[in-house]
């Protein structure tokens, strides 16, 4: 069920950035959502209401409600959380990692979701333009990618509804020395599945959960968004426009 959280005491209170970060964040783990006030809202309202819920998360129990009244059997004692399941939550998630026996639940209600790959670095003022521009149809988006100014950082892309964020998740592998690697065999399987000469682990790995999606479209604005280089040459592409704001590494990281 969804929730707001102790000391987030209003809608109001909170910035709208995070009030949609953490309702996206709390359909997409929950076992069971309640829409409410449905007949309160035009058909196409409701209708489009189902079809969110449904990409961010197609596995949950949706009940239809007014006035909150809902049968406490169908929300209490469901039996419905499994935390092996929920460790695969949410479906961007099951998209970008390709979980072996995922089976996309969403045809009825047309929502598609695909996974945009590449490896040659974005051009930063393309890809700012392409990631707040318009695209339509696009209800969820999350993953990473790697701007040619910032070959060191990777970032992450996320977007719900209108609202989307880039911000920096840590440094690939590629930037670290060697001796500080990993050791385990199986951190180096991983990290030797995803390397890719000259690039390493650099890479563009980006989930849309859209309805109505014009892939074609959408694979056709990003790939124009990468830089023209088949060479790692980040030395040439240090002085390059970039509109994204700086990022600092914590002291000591």
């Amino acid at each position: 069920m969804i929730f707001w959280p102790p000391g987030e005491r209003s809608w109001a209170k909170a910035t709208p950035a995070r009030c949609v970060n953490l309702l996206t964040d709390q359909i997409e783990f929950a076992n069971v959502v309640i829409l409410n006030k449905c007949s309160d809202a035009a058909a196409d309202r409701v209708d489009a209401a189902r079809k969110i819920i449904h990409a961010l998360n197609p596995a949950a129990r949706l009940i239809e409600a007014d006035h909150s009244r809902v049968d406490t059997q169908a929300i209490l004692g469901t039996g419905l959380f499994d935390f092996d399941r929920a460790q695969e939550h949410p479906l961007w998630a099951k998209e970008l990692y390709g979980f072996a026996h995922h089976t996309p639940k969403t045809e009825e209600y047309r929502i598609s979701s695909f996974v945009y790959r590449a490896r040659r670095p974005f051009d930063p003022v393309k890809v700012h333009a392409v990631l707040n521009g318009d695209l339509p149809g696009v209800i969820r988006a999350k993953g990473h990618f790697w701007l040619a100014t910032r070959p060191n950082w990777v970032a992450e892309f996320s977007l719900a509804g209108a609202v989307s964020s880039v911000a920096p998740l840590g440094g690939w592998w590629a930037s670290v020395p060697r001796d500080r690697w990993p050791t385990h065999p199986d951190a180096l399987s991983e990290l030797a599945r995803h390397w890719q000469e000259p690039w390493g682990d650099r890479r563009q790995e980006i989930v849309f959960i859209c309805a109505a999606m014009d892939r074609n479209a959408l694979t056709a604005a990003l790939d124009a968004a990468l830089f023209e280089t088949a060479d790692y040459s980040p030395h040439l592409w240090a002085g390059l426009p970039d509109p994204f704001p700086t990022w600092r590494r914590q002291q000591g990281a």
